[in-house]
């Protein structure tokens, strides 16, 4: 088939167009859920060439797992899971070709290229993303163990407001920092707390149509409450099964702001283990974001059961130790699928929140040890530089060509501009991307490309110094020297596969266009080369000598 000049300009024209039509941008359409749950038709231009981190900047961070919370025995595995629910995590959020890695035994480097937003970038890295759902407590727990929780505060000299003598008691310092103002009896806490001006104002069980274990606190005075209740004397006067969360944001009450705390059971109904897909989407009632989850069949029915035994009551829905938003209540059995409400957060929140959800929860926090911006500039640098040892390389290797094989090298010359649009359009069609170890790889492959030419035309002077014709000599040059090739070029092919499996990210990149380019280099070498070959031959038949 390939016997005759015109079948393989054929082949060469198909190569070449094929090239130039993935070289160039063009827009392909996605069918893609949006935010309102509704497949689309999305329009996404895609870029021939991706850049790396050090060609068009970026962001580079260096994680360990946080020694503050309790680190397992194996840290080393602890690292590897966190490695794969990044990898997950990044993949959804669109970066392209990052860079994740372990280094050593307790860290793990990320560089993210061409990151317009590192703020949400690092929330998606950093994001424990750890699901819970609990019950609020109904026991009113809280209320009954503020009056000992006093008691220990004042003995460890805390005090919550003014006292006087002719009070019967001074108010609870625990109250005062909730924002109430009323006599503390150890019957009930809200009784006396209407007995004051300041009814409701902080420490608030909702009533009638409240959620039972839902309490408020004056934004203003939250660390300090929370630092309080964190004391280790009062954490230890909870009730059993019964642990404090607080809501994610504050929340406006009127002109004031306060932040809510609950008082949940300590036992999660079920986690986001059980989670297998979350979506971002917008409420069509309230217009407000959701994150629309779906758990798998096990988890599903641990869910079904528990939601059935608990019909009426309120289920918090605790995402990294933060309650998000009102807690609902449960009216019916729920199996695998329902929703989160975000309130007053904004529909990329709730896109983030459901990526990270979909990745799943890292087994341990990750903290922040090491960041560096990779400025454009810089990358500008890398590329002008790269562009100019290519040139540099490049046009040392076409005047020896030209000096030393002379019309010869001038045919393997040409060729070399089709090797070097056929390996840029295989990488562009492979998605590849470039970086500048990378393009250390495509200037090294320059020279392998113009080696198997080397090869063939030194066996066609072999031949020609034997008596042969031109035609028999170009014939059998190519065909003895083409073990020579396959060998060399196998061995390095070889070489770069262990790079490519065994490397790092830009070690990697330099292995990908070696390894492109050397398969781009037997092509151009062996076919096109040849075509020319037999054009000039056929355009001269009656040469008797060969400038090699």
């Amino acid at each position: 088939m390939l016997s005759t000049i015109r079948n393989r300009l054929i082949v060469i024209g198909l190569l070449v167009l094929t090239s130039i039509f993935y070289l160039f941008p063009r827009t392909i359409t996605n069918r893609e859920r949006g935010p309102d749950g509704v497949m689309r038709d999305v329009a996404v231009t895609r870029v021939p060439l991706k850049r790396g981190l050090d060609l068009q900047g970026g962001m580079h961070l260096g994680l360990e797992l946080d020694q503050s919370t309790k680190v397992s025995d194996d840290v080393s595995r602890d690292i590897d899971l966190a490695i794969t629910v990044l990898r997950k995590r990044v993949d959804e959020f669109g970066v392209t070709e990052p860079l994740i890695q372990k280094v050593g035994s307790d860290r793990i480097v990320v560089e993210l290229a061409g990151i317009s937003d590192p703020a949400r970038a690092k929330a998606i890295v950093q994001k424990s993303a750890f699901l819970e759902f609990r019950i609020t407590d109904k026991t009113a727990g809280l209320e009954k163990a503020l009056p000992a929780m006093d008691r220990v505060l004042r003995g460890l000299g805390v005090q919550g407001g003014e006292t006087t003598s002719d009070a019967p008691s001074a108010a609870s310092a625990v109250q005062q920092l909730l924002g109430g103002d009323s006599s503390a009896t150890t019957d009930s806490t809200l009784a006396a707390a209407e007995t004051g001006p300041a009814v409701l104002s902080g420490l608030i069980q909702l009533a009638g149509n409240g959620t039972p274990g839902e309490y408020m606190v004056p934004e203003a005075t939250f660390p300090r409450v929370d630092s309080m209740l964190n004391v280790p004397e009062v954490k230890r006067l909870m009730p059993r099964g019964v642990e404090l969360l607080w809501a994610n944001q504050p929340i406006a009450v009127g002109v004031d702001s306060y932040r809510f705390l609950y008082a949940v059971e300590d036992r999660a109904i079920i986690d986001g283990g059980s989670l297998t897909d979350a979506r971002a989407q917008l409420d069509p009632l309230t217009n407000g974001p959701i994150v629309i989850f779906t758990l798998d069949r096990s988890g599903g029915r641990r869910f079904g059961v528990e939601t059935s035994r608990h019909i009426n009551d309120f289920m918090a829905i605790v995402l990294d130790g933060r309650v998000q938003g009102r807690p609902p209540v449960i009216q019916g059995r729920i199996d695998r699928n329902g929703q989160i409400t975000l309130g007053n957060r904004s529909l990329q929140e709730a896109q983030d929140l459901a990526l990270t959800l979909k990745a799943g929860a890292l087994p341990i926090p990750l903290q922040i040890v090491e960041e560096r911006q990779v400025g454009p500039s810089l990358g500008q640098d890398s590329i002008r530089a790269g562009i100019t040892a290519g040139i540099a390389g490049t046009i040392i290797v076409v005047l020896v060509m030209l000096v030393y094989y002379r019309r010869s090298g001038g045919l393997a010359v040409l060729a070399l501009g089709f090797y070097l649009l056929f390996t840029l359009g295989a990488l562009s069609m492979l998605g590849a991307t470039l970086t500048l170890p990378g393009l250390a790889g495509l200037v090294l492959s320059v020279g392998i490309a113009v080696d198997a030419n080397v090869l063939i035309f030194e066996r066609i002077r072999e031949e020609l110094l034997r008596g042969k014709s031109v035609p028999l000599s170009v014939e059998e040059g190519f065909k003895h020297a083409m073990t020579a090739i396959v060998d060399s070029n196998v061995s390095t092919v070889l070489t770069a596969l262990f790079l490519f499996q065994f490397g790092t990210g830009p070690v990697k990149g330099f292995a990908v266009t070696l390894i492109v380019g050397i398969i781009a280099s037997l092509i151009t070498a062996v076919f096109v080369t040849r075509t020319f070959f037999q054009i000039w031959l056929q355009r001269r038949p009656a040469l008797n000598t060969l400038s090699i």
